[in-house]
């Protein structure tokens, strides 16, 4: 954990807060110093040029490493994404192995049942590997490891995650730049757009999309099989699930429709402020395009609202997938969801208790980790709610 404030008198009996380095601030120094040395080789000079700027990400770690609740949630989203990452290989059994071919009791088994599985036929051509295994989380109705479909299941919900973040709220940015910006009929038109989307409520919208999406989705991987096998490659899926895969990526695109109205809106307010102040007025005397001020000045002093929104949103993107996958919109059997899981499992609550609670709790701790460190950024990119931070470095108990 970080190291804990301690107080030092000084002439005149006054005292100043000194803060301790610990295994946190250490590891964020490290991290902020790597990623300056590699944009500085990228462009020379970067380092030297925002030494105050590098100061002020470290004086942001320092203050986040002492918020309990963003720790917390920091590391309850590096371990979901170890998770997502090295899941399907940590994973004992695959996503669709049923092992009911081998033990009858397999089937809706309780946690620590254990099944054998011989080495014969049969575990060949299922492709299960012969041994003995443990079902820590029991199994579902077909036989299947639980356990091992939430490992499945969290690279699942990294990737939609990941997509949809990646091009969604982007295009409510973008427009939401352009239109604080130039404002008159083009900030009339884009707004006026914005709320006929925001004038639905965003998961039935999301539902409508999901429904109809699918056979152009399916028509559209079959056309294009270099879409299909990185995205294959992406689900840690198997090349006879390929047609599966459609309703899955109908659910991606039908956030990306849905989700950049708030962005929109969001960008536009902070962009009708920016763009009044004097270094916007500098650059347009000094001719600068229209593009790089909306690109190098007026963005980079908007991003810290959105990118507290950004993670905020990553745990709802989360949630809303796992919900429409629930409600037969999203993944489709075999593929492994904590939304599909949760509605395998519904049908034999509450006797199959083991089927609703893992994959439940799996949504809650990464959300939840999202969360909190959403609510930690915003408090430390706010300088309103920062207070000021300075450290001074102890070697070997003097002051430095």
């Amino acid at each position: 954990m970080s190291g804990e404030p301690r107080y030092e008198e000084y002439e005149g009996g006054e005292r100043e807060e000194v803060y301790v380095k610990g295994v946190l601030d250490r590891l964020a120094d490290a991290i902020i110093d790597g990623l300056a040395a590699l944009i500085d080789r990228v462009r020379p000079g970067w380092k030297v040029k925002n030494k105050s700027r590098i100061d002020e990400w470290k004086l942001m770690a320092y203050a986040f490493n002492r918020s309990p609740p963003g720790v917390i949630g920091a590391f309850l989203v590096l371990f979901f994404l170890l998770v997502a990452v090295l899941g399907p290989y940590l994973a004992p059994l695959s996503y669709d192995a049923q092992l009911s071919f081998f033990d009858p009791n397999a089937t809706r088994a309780p946690p620590l049942k254990v099944v054998e599985v011989p080495n014969n036929s049969l575990a060949k051509f299922l492709g299960i590997k012969p041994g003995r295994y443990v079902l820590i989380m029991g199994s579902d109705d077909q036989a299947r490891d639980i356990f091992s479909r939430i490992l499945y299941g969290a690279r699942t919900s990294l990737v939609v995650a990941i997509l949809v973040m990646l091009v969604g709220p982007w295009i409510g940015i973008a427009l939401g730049l352009v239109a604080g910006y130039y404002g008159g009929k083009v900030d009339e038109l884009i707004m006026r757009i914005t709320d006929i989307f925001l004038a639905f409520p965003g998961l039935i919208l999301a539902m409508a999309f999901s429904a109809v999406l699918p056979p152009r989705i399916s028509d559209f991987l079959r056309a294009h099989e270099t879409v299909t096998s990185l995205l294959l490659k992406l689900f840690a899926l198997k090349p006879q699930h390929a047609g599966a895969m459609a309703s899955l990526v109908s659910v991606i695109v039908a956030l990306w429709i849905v989700w950049w109205p708030g962005y929109a809106r969001l960008a536009r307010g902070m962009t009708l402020s920016e763009r009044e102040n004097v270094y916007v007025e500098a650059a347009r005397a000094l001719g600068v395009p229209t593009r790089w001020i909306l690109v190098r000045h007026i963005f980079p002093n908007i991003i810290g609202p959105l990118l507290v929104y950004l993670t905020l949103d990553v745990g709802a993107v989360i949630l809303t997938e796992a919900g429409l996958s629930f409600l037969g919109l999203g993944a489709v059997p075999p593929i492994a969801d904590w939304g599909r899981i949760i509605y395998d499992g519904s049908r034999y609550f509450p006797e199959d208790w083991w089927a609703i609670f893992f994959p439940g709790l799996a949504i809650l701790l990464t959300v939840l980790g999202f969360n909190l460190i959403g609510d930690t950024l915003r408090d430390v990119l706010d300088p309103r709610t920062r207070r000021s931070i300075e450290f001074r470095l102890k070697e070997g108990g003097e002051r430095g």
